[in-house]
């Protein structure tokens, strides 16, 4: 059995790493670059990025003087559609505009100049259009990207923070297309949520995620 001081030397070593891990993460969680802040309502609504089909999206697609040829299609989950005179074509990364031009490039060779639109009817959109939130919240989730989304947004959709969340060592997740790099920013969604903090409201782009871990205390 071990003697009393090797006992209190022991938990003094422990407590020690317990508060140098706690330490360590406190300055972690400072290292991580903050993004500019956002008001809570834009100042002038603008349109977002263009957007790109996914799988299980509906499509309305006409075809001028020839409607045989069109139809409200489902993306299927391989990202391709059929239609009339066309089979498997696929459609999945592709903006409304870049699908028409397929479809009208497939029928040419059915019918001189065809006319075609393609209308995105039910979304559900790709992951790099989605901002998805987990860990410490009340429901995470997987939402739809929109235009001008910010921070803010993402937080009321899934319910807030949970009863144990770290909100001011939340990380955002960001993928650069420029660079082809991951990025991480800090956030404080502590500040933001329960203190209205307006500097902690950022803008979001699609394909973020947002991690909130949960407190150690």
């Amino acid at each position: 059995m071990a003697s009393f001081p090797s006992l209190r030397i022991a938990r003094a070593a422990l407590v020690s790493g317990i508060a140098a891990t706690a330490l360590t993460g406190c300055m972690g969680a400072g290292n991580a670059p903050q993004l500019p802040s956002a008001n809570f309502v834009a100042n002038q609504e603008g349109p977002g990025e263009e957007y790109i089909i996914g799988p299980l999206d509906e499509l309305q697609i006409f075809v001028w003087r020839n409607p045989e040829l069109g139809g409200k299609v489902q993306v299927r989950p391989d990202g391709r559609i059929t239609t009339p005179l066309i089979t498997d074509m696929p459609a999945v990364g592709k903006t409304p505009t870049m699908l028409q031009q397929d479809i009208k490039l497939q029928l040419s060779q059915y019918i001189n100049d065809p006319i075609v639109s393609v209308i995105v009817t039910s979304f559900n959109s790709t992951f790099s259009q989605q901002v998805r939130i987990v860990g410490a919240t009340e429901k995470p989730a997987s939402i739809p990207f929109r235009a001008n989304m910010t921070v803010l947004d993402a937080m009321i959709a899934v319910g807030g923070l949970g009863e144990y969340a770290a909100g001011n060592k939340a990380r955002l997740v960001r993928f650069d297309k420029g660079s082809g790099k991951q990025q991480e920013f800090a956030l404080r969604l502590n500040d933001l949520i329960k203190r209205g903090d307006i500097k902690a409201n950022v803008r979001l782009q699609p394909g973020d995620v947002i991690i909130i871990p949960e407190s150690m205390f």
